[in-house]
């Protein structure tokens, strides 16, 4: 009897051992996509490293539900989303510029920074519904079917919303291009 027991606890300390390597590659795979897409969805540093902390958490409890590895990524951003909705119930409404938390690449002229600050700028102020599309796009480069299963959307809708967000994006830049060319002028 006493065997059957060892047994048993082996056997346990290899499924958590292996659970434990799972969630480590996982997190060591997609923790900086994840953070990214938080930051853009929430604007926030501080807020968007607790959701992904929770994000990760959830993930740790239900990690046995993730059947599928190459899935991991749709199914965090899923969780993500959740832990953001869930952040609205509590109404907790504390945002900052996003231009306050982006990183920006020293090595870059300053002309690019310029340039990659007005993007940002301009996709962050895009409706949520333009731009979190969009960012699922451009961030993790999901296809039109792949956001709208991560949105629960219809493809057709997903598609007109990013083609409406391409389009606000282009004008958007096209006008600080001329604005810009014009206070230089």
């Amino acid at each position: 009897m006493f065997s059957r027991k060892q047994s048993n606890n082996a056997s346990v300390s290899n499924d958590m051992a292996n659970k434990q390597q799972r969630y480590e590659a996982l997190v060591l795979a997609l923790h900086s996509d994840i953070y990214r897409y938080a930051i853009w969805l929430v604007k926030d540093k501080s807020v968007a490293e607790d959701i992904v902390q929770e994000t990760f958490l959830r993930a740790w409890k239900s990690l046995d539900s993730l059947k599928d590895e190459k899935a991991a990524k749709s199914w965090l951003i899923t969780i993500l989303r959740r832990e953001n909705a869930r952040r609205f119930e509590r109404k907790q409404f504390d945002l900052v510029d996003i231009d306050d938390v982006s990183v920006i690449d020293e090595s870059l002229s300053n002309e690019v920074q310029i340039e990659h600050k007005e993007l940002r700028t301009i996709m962050a102020s895009l409706n949520e519904e333009y731009r979190e599309p969009l960012m699922l796009q451009i961030v993790f480069g999901y296809s039109g079917e792949e956001i709208a299963k991560q949105l629960d959307l219809n493809k057709n809708t997903v598609m007109t919303r990013l083609f409406r967000a391409r389009n606000q994006v282009k004008e958007a830049l096209e006008k600080a291009t001329t604005l810009r060319e014009v206070h230089n002028g």
